[in-house]
């Protein structure tokens, strides 16, 4: 289920009914339709499924995305396992898309059918996958459209698991990711993790420990996703600290005595509303994924200051000037060999979590 933050941000409907039909005519897997990603998964393009124009020119960010985020199109669970079906999906989803919610196209990367098939929602996503280097922004989840590859797999799947062969082609299609873009297993979450929402449903949302594991049994890696703390008013110390430095990154007037009080609280609300996350003004799950992005050499600012300070909690002094040298780099490699983690002086995601502890 989308949650973009183009213009006309509704809460989104499920797309039912009969879906938009159009021309796109069903193609065999070796038609010139049909994008074949670099040893990846076949996939069809957007000329394939007879998408659109998008109503404006997109984004190519500049930069591969750091996450892939898993959702439901919380549709039927239907039985048509066709290709015809799975392009008629598309051009309902990307007609809900620019019609309804008023978006410039597709708000997904990616979408898996029920029959397994894949194909490209916001258009240039297959050629900048085959790329391995930048990103189409997109419309999927508030606060992770410019950083995040987002993946629709259709049907409702609250009650139910998806289809075994759904299943194996989204396993597939996440490893290529992984791959052609350098990511780890761990890096695989759902679109709850980060907004308000039940998508990508109770069922799909469990399966993601699986998922993340047989991906790495492809790619290699430690599977296990970061676990993040629980933080409230009342609340002392340096992950509190952490906490606010991080707040202050994103625009919050805060000091970061360590001390979770009522400034603390209303900016952590202030975050949560405007990136649709569960706005309760307690830091946990949400708060973390929307807050924490990979911090490496040569940065500075407040992110590099939170590292800083939690590196000096773990044991490992080092200088809170917000300045990612040598310095901050040999500390974190000290923490990571410490932590059993990839001594590589980046701090991403499970870094953080580690020194969150």
């Amino acid at each position: 289920m989308n949650s973009g933050t183009e213009p006309n941000p509704r809460r989104r409907s499920l797309l039912t009914g009969t879906l938009a039909l159009g021309a796109a005519a069903v193609l065999p897997l070796w038609a010139p339709g049909r994008a074949r990603a670099a040893d990846g998964p076949y996939v069809a393009d957007c000329a394939a499924w007879g998408a659109r124009p998008a109503n404006s020119p997109l984004t190519i960010l500049p930069t591969p995305p750091v996450k892939i985020i898993v959702h439901h199109t919380a549709t039927p669970n239907v039985t048509d396992y066709s290709q015809d079906q799975a392009f008629k999906l598309a051009r309902s989803m990307q007609n809900w898309a620019m019609d309804d919610r008023g978006w410039i196209d597709t708000g997904q990367h990616f979408t898996v059918s029920r029959g397994a098939h894949i194909v490209e929602g916001r258009h240039s996503s297959l050629a900048e996958l085959q790329r391995g280097t930048r990103t189409v922004e997109s419309a999927h989840c508030t606060g992770q459209n410019t950083v995040a590859i987002g993946i629709e797999n259709e049907g409702t799947y609250t009650s139910v698991d998806p289809r075994g062969a759904q299943y194996a082609a989204l396993v597939d299609l996440c490893a290529h990711i992984c791959r052609q873009y350098g990511l780890r297993a761990y890096q695989i979450y759902g679109h709850r993790d980060f907004n308000a929402t039940e998508c990508p449903g109770d069922r799909l949302y469990a399966l993601l420990p699986q998922l993340r594991r047989d991906v790495a049994a492809r790619i290699g890696g430690d599977p296990t996703a970061p676990v993040w703390p629980l933080l409230r008013t009342g609340d002392t110390g340096d992950r509190v600290r952490a906490l606010q430095h991080l707040l202050a990154g994103r625009g919050a007037v805060l000091t970061a005595d360590g001390s979770f009080g009522p400034a603390t609280e209303k900016a952590v609300r202030d975050l949560q509303t405007v990136t649709r996350a569960t706005a309760d003004g307690l830091a946990g799950n949400q708060t973390w994924h929307q807050l924490v992005a990979p911090v490496r050499r040569d940065e500075s600012g407040e992110a590099v200051k939170a590292v800083q300070v939690l590196l000096g909690a773990r044991g490992v002094p080092t200088t809170v000037d917000g300045v990612f040298g040598s310095g901050t780099q040999a500390a974190v490699g000290t923490f990571q060999s410490g932590a059993g983690l990839p001594a590589d002086g980046l701090v991403d995601a499970r870094t953080f979590g580690r020194l969150l502890g």
